[in-house]
């Protein structure tokens, strides 16, 4: 856990621009595309004066902006740096966004810096530096880092996060600094539909398809019209963690049980939870747009009174709606617990991020400053830098009040419609994701509403025992895992829309587990397993 013990001012632009700017002795390269820097350059290297960074833009930014060059942070960056961004974002429609990197990846033309998951780099991040795509950074970081280098040497359970099994660094990451920002999402669930037909919380799947049931029926809503919503869950949310799958202990992909990796979607418990949302499903009481996501469209069903509960974030869903819907005193949507089957048991399955969830900004291959640009993002891991990323301006965003940083009441209580989370993003990306160290000292202001300290305690208790942790297959495994679990997914994907929507009969599950081993899942779990002992070992 980051803890600052003071807060200081932002830097005079003139001091960082002469650190940016400033001579070293020693080439950082680690590779052909870091050894590009040559001695004369690493000398005697030149300012850096533009970057091109292609990173993926959030819902609530776009809100407020048509790119981030025009947020608060980076605005000041800029006036610190001389630096100026040029900001490449692809669609926000996740399937658009992947083909958009996987077409820049094959291309000769990347820009200088790329911010991505990059464990969902066909064959992992090793192989991304292997291909030349992107550099290794470890003596980068050593000589021309010391801020990101002082917090990997004093929390070396994040530096193994980080690299790959050969101890490879290849991205700034971003990490949560300390467990309350760490927990973020869950099943949540409207308090005042639940007064109004007279029921408790649920924590079973019975208790949970009593309620929605009740929700359906007793027109909880008050317009006289069966047009309640029950629960909403996409089949992206299927995959987040497994809300509501995880009841019966699995997930909806890799998993280890005691030490041992099982693929989720070929257990048969799978079958009764794909049984339970047939069933749900076909009474209506899962929303009948599960299958083709869309955020606007849920936005709508939520603050028009239709909808009853669904899985979502704590700031952008919770907090959300709340500021959304603040002019309606009847509206309360709370967190619910993650479900079990038995009543008692305790949940296995739940949210709870690593301190480091795969997402980390790379320098690419082409980037022919890479000295400079591994001192621009190190500026982010600084005393600094990391009040700027998590808390915005001052005397914008933030005052300072007895020693210490606080959000603005422009920004807690935003007027005109605008939630908390928009309200942030004209600033900041401290609610979503950047390069930096998130703080428990800015979570627990964004989560300011009582209903949203509730939900970070409930939606904690989970144990997450089974959650596995983000390995890096070898180059070798990659490739092969690649291959098998491409055409695995997209059957899963398929196959679970079919057997909840019912165009596939459930007595089919046992063909459908053949399928997938005939497509080689064994191996691909064997990968894992290689996989998972080498991280162990790490």
């Amino acid at each position: 856990m980051i803890r600052k013990k003071q807060v200081i001012p932002i830097i005079m632009s003139a001091a960082l621009a002469c650190s940016l700017a400033a001579c070293s002795g020693k080439d950082g390269g680690t590779n052909a595309a870091a050894g590009s820097a040559s001695a004369s350059q690493s000398a005697n290297p030149p300012k850096l004066t533009d970057l091109k960074y292609w990173v993926a833009n959030h819902t609530a930014a776009t809100s407020q902006m048509k790119t981030y060059a025009e947020m608060g942070m980076y605005k000041e960056m800029e006036k610190l740096t001389g630096v100026k961004v040029d900001f490449q974002h692809p669609p926000i429609d996740t399937a658009q966004m992947q083909e958009q990197f996987n077409l820049m990846i094959v291309s000769n033309e990347l820009p200088d810096v790329i911010e991505y998951n990059w464990i969902n780099f066909p064959g992992g991040p090793q192989k991304a530096i292997k291909d030349n795509k992107i550099i290794k950074l470890n003596d980068l970081i050593d000589q021309y880092a010391p801020n990101l280098k002082k917090l990997l040497d004093a929390n070396p359970d994040w530096k193994k996060q980080i690299m790959t099994d050969d101890g490879s660094i290849y991205a700034f990451p971003f990490l949560r600094g300390g467990e309350k920002v760490r927990v973020f999402f869950g099943p949540a669930i409207r308090q005042d539909w639940l007064d109004k037909v007279g029921m408790r919380m649920p924590t079973t799947i019975d208790e949970w398809y009593n309620v929605l049931k009740a929700f359906k029926e007793k027109d909880p809503n008050g317009n006289g019209k069966a047009d309640e919503i029950p629960i909403y869950l996409d089949k992206d949310l299927f995959n987040i963690d497994a809300p509501f799958l995880g009841a019966w202990g699995i997930n909806n992909s890799f998993y280890q049980d005691n030490g041992t990796v099982k693929f989720g979607p070929i257990q048969p418990e799978f079958k009764s939870f794909l049984e339970t949302m047939n069933k749900w499903y076909k009474e209506g009481l899962l929303d009948q747009d599960f299958a083709a996501p869309n955020a606007k469209l849920l936005d709508n069903k939520m603050t028009t009174d239709l909808l009853g509960s669904t899985a979502t974030y704590n700031g952008g869903g919770i907090g959300k709606y709340a500021g959304l819907m603040k002019d309606d005193p009847s509206f309360k949507l709370v967190a619910a617990p993650y479900p079990v089957l038995k009543a008692g048991d305790p949940a296995i399955w739940g949210q709870k991020d690593f301190a480091f969830n795969g997402i980390g900004a790379a320098i690419t291959a082409s980037n022919k400053n890479p000295i400079e640009t591994v001192k621009w993002l190190d500026y982010a891991y600084g005393e600094q830098g990391q009040l700027l990323f998590n808390f915005g301006i001052e005397g914008q965003s933030y005052t300072m009040q007895d020693g210490k940083p606080a959000l603005t009441k422009e920004i807690l209580n935003p007027s005109g419609g605008v939630s908390i989370q928009q309200a942030i993003a004209k600033y900041n990306r401290a609610t979503w994701s950047a390069p930096f160290v998130l703080s428990d000292d800015f979570q627990v202001q964004y989560m300011a509403l009582p209903q949203q300290k509730d939900a970070l305690a409930i939606w904690s208790k989970p144990t997450a025992e089974r959650k596995m942790p983000l390995v890096t297959p070898t180059d070798e495994e990659s490739s092969k895992f690649a291959s098998i679990m491409a055409d695995i997914n997209t059957y899963r994907d398929e196959m679970l829309l079919k057997f909840i929507m019912g165009a596939e009969p459930i007595d089919g599950f046992d063909d459908y587990v053949k399928k997938i081993e005939s497509m080689g899942i064994d191996d691909a779990i064997q990968v894992q397993q290689a996989a998972l002992e080498r991280y162990n070992a790490r």
